[in-house]
């Protein structure tokens, strides 16, 4: 039929069932428009944690997940949201295949109860596929507040599909949605599919093709369907198939009919898609009508009114600010205490764990390698990096949660286009200030291939939760001085204005060389604020960001402080390893205004960018251990000791900034572009961009007579 494993959805369908006991399992594709709760709804059901958050596009793949239902188990996966399956994105397209070919028992159209209308747009497309599906009208308590009352029966006669209330935030609805859908995939033969009415003449064109194309799809799609797609030029549907339908004699020649029947009654393909579209939208609104209750008042009200301030022309850009600023002067206030009570108590257990080791005899040798350099340097990574990371990740998953981060993108939207840019850059930017590898795979929500590169090569300007340990500690130290927390964070807010400026300087260059092109129109949309749960939000910022984060700065800090022991203790000649690599280093150090030791520091610490601080530390002292972490002026007067100065301390904070992704960035880059190249250009940009502002600002302060 020539039909490929692939573009059948064999090959997925084998892949989502699984190995093992999920191997037999049934199917269900849960679909819908993006932010509808979708991911939230496969977490419920799945118990599993995918990421989610009140901005459209968080799926970027498709998640599989295990559901057990009445003793049986099923295979449900989240399908990236779609508006629609006449595909204008990468995301769209991954839905659209896997709806027609990915072989799926049932799907669940996950909807939003607040703009009921919008989204039966998809359903109305997704019931010509298949009758085998359940409508989840979710967010029933937010609709509920705003006046909105979907009657549920009515709305289930209308689609004659099965169609459940849910809230899926609170679990509510959600056992009687999964029955439905276990019915749905359990049920023998095909369900009548609901069919949109078109105007005669399409209609007519369709019932040519029908025939042929059913014998060339052999029942792996609805033939109605294909046909209607053949008709309005949309043939990338059939794309992945070795042998188009379009291209078989039968089927060419009853498309040449179905045209030419067309264009005698004035529909060319265009005008057909017009049609479609047109005619799914007056059933949208004819369903709508008949199943949706509103109540007096303008509930919307209080969300435009502050629309307007934080996206404003003159207030979007400085309240957006104001939030960086007071996000981080909490965290840097907020967890000076906790990471001293910390200190001061991994410090003690750090006597228990050297007596103990004194008891059972060991070596020396062997002793300063566990607990001055493993543990200790565990220790340090663990005392400054858990407190901010468990108050910063909280305080960004509610504004997430709350609906803002979109208003981001939109404010910042115009400043990419003016480099050509897509305004989602925005977005990736923001999941980049979590983790750069993360960010990197978010890109996949920017359509244009040459903008989603941009965006790649570019989100590593924006310092990672492993560089905040850095940049807190140094401005800390140096710069902070009488203002405490308030200068601290003024300044860390700084530095991150001025990686989002290098940002779109870089991406400017890239689109005036590298990569040439005019900015794409994307369609943003603004989902409604809704109240952040609050326990949901903790428990998914402490396990899934802040305690991840945490064991793989501590995998990589444990090993880390071996080797620089081992550096540093190892003398051939009399002339220590760490003192040979640190004095090679050395020379370009200068001339950066920094030193082989930071260098060095910095090449070791391409693991994890939060073990660069104790590899410093660790270096400048003279057993290669890290001494009194506990107070931030000891640290000080170490870096002092070993010729740190104001400039030394700048430089630092800029190299930070600006310098080569960690080696998971680098990987994800890699994945993602599919080319060595890139991911060399992706490390070079922001460590070309980190030397040149070192270098500037050194030479600047010697010829000033600074230095």
């Amino acid at each position: 039929m020539g039909l490929t494993a692939a573009s059948t959805g064999r090959r997925a369908a084998q892949a989502e069932r699984g190995a093992g006991p999920a191997a037999s399992a049934r199917v269900i594709a849960l679909a819908g428009n993006p932010n509808v709760g979708k991911s939230t709804v496969f977490n419920a059901l799945t118990h599993l944690h995918q990421h989610t958050g009140n901005w459209p596009g968080k799926t970027v793949g498709s998640a599989r997940g295990v559901c057990r239902h009445d003793g049986e188990a099923f295979v449900l996966v989240d399908i990236p949201g779609a508006y629609s399956l006449f595909a204008q994105s990468a995301e769209e397209e991954v839905a659209r295949d896997f709806l027609c070919f990915g072989g799926a028992d049932a799907v669940v159209i996950v909807c939003d109860a607040t703009c009921l209308e919008r989204n039966l747009n998809l359903v109305l497309q997704i019931l010509e596929i298949t009758g085998r599906a359940v409508v989840c009208v979710n967010l029933m308590d937010e609709a509920k507040r705003r006046g909105i009352r979907p009657d549920l029966a009515a709305l289930s006669a209308a689609l004659g599909v099965p169609c459940v209330g849910t809230s899926a935030r609170s679990g509510r609805g959600l056992r009687q949605l999964m029955a439905r859908a276990a019915e749905a995939a359990r049920a023998e033969g095909e369900r009548p599919r609901r069919r949109v009415r078109y105007a005669p003449p399409v209609e007519q064109a369709a019932a040519l093709l029908q025939g042929p194309l059913a014998a060339a799809l052999g029942g792996r799609l609805d033939a109605r369907f294909a046909a209607l797609r053949l008709l309005c030029g949309d043939e990338a549907l059939f794309a992945g198939m070795d042998a188009p339908p379009g291209e078989r004699p039968d089927v060419r020649a009853a498309l040449d009919r179905a045209r030419t029947l067309l264009g005698e009654a004035g529909y060319p393909p265009e005008r057909v898609r017009e049609e479609i579209a047109a005619a799914i939208f007056r059933e949208a609104e004819d369903v709508c009508r008949r199943a949706v209750r509103q109540d007096g008042g303008t509930p919307l009200d209080g969300q435009l009114r502050a629309d307007r301030i934080l996206t404003g022309r003159w207030t979007g850009l400085p309240v957006m600010l104001l939030g960086l600023f007071a996000v981080l002067y909490l965290t840097m206030a907020g967890a000076n205490v906790p990471s001293a009570l910390l200190s001061e108590a991994l410090s003690a257990f750090e006597g228990t764990l050297a007596a103990a080791c004194a008891a059972i005899g060991m070596a020396p040798w062997l002793e300063g390698a566990l607990v001055t350099g493993m543990y200790r340097t565990l220790a340090w990574v663990v005392s400054v990096m858990l407190p901010p990371m468990a108050i910063f990740f909280p305080l960004f998953t509610l504004l997430e949660d709350l609906g803002y981060l979109p208003r981001v993108a939109f404010n910042l939207d115009n400043r990419f286009r003016r480099c050509a840019a897509c305004g989602k850059q925005a977005l990736t930017m923001c999941m980049g200030l979590g983790c750069n590898a993360a960010g990197v795979i978010g890109c996949r929500i920017i359509d244009s291939p040459r903008e989603r590169l941009i965006a790649i090569l570019t989100n590593a300007f924006v310092p990672c939760n492993g560089r905040f340990p850095m940049l807190t500690a140094v401005i800390a130290m140096f710069f902070a001085g009488a203002a405490g927390s308030l200068g601290a964070a003024l300044l860390l807010a700084a530095a991150i204005v001025l990686s989002v400026a290098a940002t779109f300087a870089t991406s400017r260059l890239l689109s005036r060389t590298l990569l040439r092109g005019v900015p794409s129109s994307f369609t943003l949309e603004l989902p409604p604020y809704r109240r952040p749960q609050v326990g949901r939000v903790l428990v998914r910022s402490v396990f899934d960001r802040t305690l991840f984060v945490l064991a793989r700065a501590a995998s990589v800090a444990a090993p880390a402080g071996l080797l620089i022991y081992a550096l540093a203790n190892i003398a051939p000649g009399g002339v220590t390893l760490l003192a040979r690599l640190s004095g090679a280093l050395d020379p370009l150090g200068r001339l950066l205004g920094l030193d082989g030791v930071i260098l060095m520091a910095f090449l070791l610490g391409l693991p994890a960018n939060e073990i660069v601080i104790p590899i410093i530390f660790m270096a400048y002292s003279a057993s290669g251990a890290l001494t009194e972490y506990g107070t931030l002026a000891q640290l000080r007067a170490l870096l002092t000791a070993n010729g740190w100065t104001w400039l030394t301390a700048l430089n630092m904070l800029l190299f930070s900034l600006f310098h080569w992704p960690c080696s998971t960035t680098l990987l994800a880059i890699r994945r993602e572009t599919q080319s060595w190249k890139w991911t060399g250009v992706a490390a070079l940009l922001p460590t070309l961009a980190g030397a040149g502002l070192c270098l500037l600002t050194a030479t600047a302060a010697r010829l000033l007579g600074a230095a």
